[in-house]
């Protein structure tokens, strides 16, 4: 019995006795790499500048009315493919109509007022003729004789008169006519009703401006983004240039474009400077809508197979090297390095590279630090940068090779505590 407890004894020291010197070591391991590290590898970066913008037809025309009325009829909806000259509504023609019948009348009053006024004109050169000859012969009196080329001249004056009244009633038929014609609404090109602004009964009034009816786009087959590209990346946006895009109703595809122009134009919203970057997009299975938004990345620079390291490792320091903490001044991002790898917050790419440098090559000048763990040591060592994703950096230049071990952070000492609680040491 005594040799069965001695022998449980032992078992028992020999365990703890093992747990603690397991316990020691994996703590002087944890001692030993104080660090966390990831080992240096190749890959692709790529580049690029990010926005977001909406969707639109190339060519989007505003159907109005000229004349003002109640809608009649209407002859297309949403969605209704039309044709050119094809009618899409139609305006109340009662009173227009009245308006042609009363223009008719008035030049054929007009009209006969011409008449009349040239019957008296012939009259009035009759009754000069005779008193000429009766003047010559001494017959008549001066005044007579003047009187009579005044009732000419008269005549004469209000012929012109009439025949002036003539030509502006046919003009006032005419306006009246093309107040009826006005009533039909026609598409004035082929495409897709987009928006439809009225229904039937309601009074359209065109006193200042046409109002709108309809919006129709052209061809919804073609289509472009117009995008808000920042005024510090607006140097990395080109003509031609790739890009790709997605839409919140499609979010695992992303649709492919090119840029087709980048207006000068400044576009000013409390105080932050953006530029339009319009895109041009394939849009053959009509998948896209116009009013969209889309959230545009345009291809600056891609890299494959280079030689790249994470940006946190651009961002370490080891706690010998750090300055004292101090307050962010305005404007400074919190927690932003403020040594050789430190950097401005809202950037792209690593903070330590001047983002200022970038370029469609992908710049190459730019310089950090990255600390690399050698026998246990951090060792910082220079490195030349490209281009960034964001993510990772390429590097271009230094010795650093693949399968080092750049530092991230500092290790944790939570799960070291937490261990140290649990076997009561």
């Amino acid at each position: 019995m005594n040799r069965k407890r001695i022998l449980l004894l032992i078992v028992v020291l020999l365990v703890l006795a093992g747990t603690g010197y397991g316990f020691r070591l994996w703590n002087k391991g944890a001692k030993e790499s104080p660090y966390i590290s990831v080992a240096v590898e190749k890959g692709n970066v790529t580049q690029v500048v990010t926005a977001t913008g909406t969707l639109s037809a190339v060519i989007t025309v505003q159907v109005g009315s000229q004349v003002s009325g109640a809608i009649d009829k209407l002859f297309a909806d949403f969605n209704s493919k039309v044709k050119k000259d094809q009618v899409v509504a139609q305006i109340n023609q009662d009173k227009f109509k009245a308006t042609v019948d009363q223009g008719r009348a008035n030049l054929l009053a007009a009209q006969a007022n011409v008449a009349k006024a040239k019957a008296s004109l012939e009259d009035a050169q009759r009754t000069l003729e005779r008193n000429k000859e009766l003047r010559k012969r001494d017959l008549i009196a001066q005044s007579d004789f003047d009187t009579s080329q005044a009732n000419y001249d008269a005549a004469a004056a209000q012929y012109e008169v009439n025949k002036a009244q003539v030509n502006q009633a046919q003009a006032g038929l005419n306006q009246s006519k093309v107040d009826l014609d006005n009533t039909v609404i026609r598409s004035p090109v082929d495409g897709i009703v987009v928006s439809r602004n009225v229904d039937v009964g309601q009074t359209v009034a065109a006193s200042l401006q046409a109002p709108v009816l309809f919006l129709i786009a052209n061809d919804l087959s073609k289509m472009q983004v117009d995008t808000n590209v920042s005024e510090g990346d607006v140097g990395n946006v080109w003509v031609d240039q790739d890009v790709t895009f997605t839409v919140d109703a499609y979010p695992t595809r992303r649709f492919r474009g090119k840029v087709l122009q980048v207006r000068n134009a400044a576009i000013m919203v409390q105080n932050v400077v953006t530029y339009d970057a319009v895109i041009g997009v394939d849009n053959a299975e009509l998948l896209l809508k116009p009013g969209m938004t889309a959230n545009a990345e345009f291809l600056v620079s891609r890299k494959e197979a280079v030689l790249k390291v994470p940006n946190a490792a651009l961002r370490f320091r080891p706690p010998s090297e750090r300055q004292p903490t101090q307050v962010p001044a305005a404007g400074q991002a919190a927690g932003a390095s403020s040594g050789p790898g430190g950097g401005g917050a809202g950037r792209r790419g690593p903070p330590d590279a001047g983002q200022g440098s970038r370029s469609r090559e992908g710049g190459g000048n730019r310089q950090g630090t990255v600390y690399v763990l050698r026998e246990e040591k951090a060792t910082p060592i220079r490195v030349r940068l490209g281009i960034s994703d964001g993510t990772y950096a390429e590097v271009v230049g230094g010795d650093l090779q693949v399968n080092d071990q750049v530092i991230l952070s500092m290790a944790s000492q939570t799960s070291t505590q937490g261990q140290r609680r649990f076997f009561g040491f």
